[in-house]
């Protein structure tokens, strides 16, 4: 299980491209959304479903709309 201190960690390195993307699986999707969500640059974030419920998530230079 992810806690928040960890997922904070977790997008700090996708923002500043330490990771290229990050797999959430479908048991911490709704932690790590609880966090994200909180963020300013929330819509930097981008989730791609996979099968199953996990997510892939990946950081965008340009915010979606």
């Amino acid at each position: 299980m992810l806690d928040e201190q960890l997922i904070h960690d977790i997008l700090n390195k996708l923002m500043t491209g330490e990771l290229s993307e990050f797999y959430v699986k479908n048991e911490d999707f709704m932690a790590f959304r609880n966090v994200l969500v909180k963020r300013e640059d929330f819509k930097h974030f981008r989730g791609i479903a996979q099968r199953g419920g996990d997510v892939l998530y990946l950081y965008l230079k340009e915010p979606r709309s």
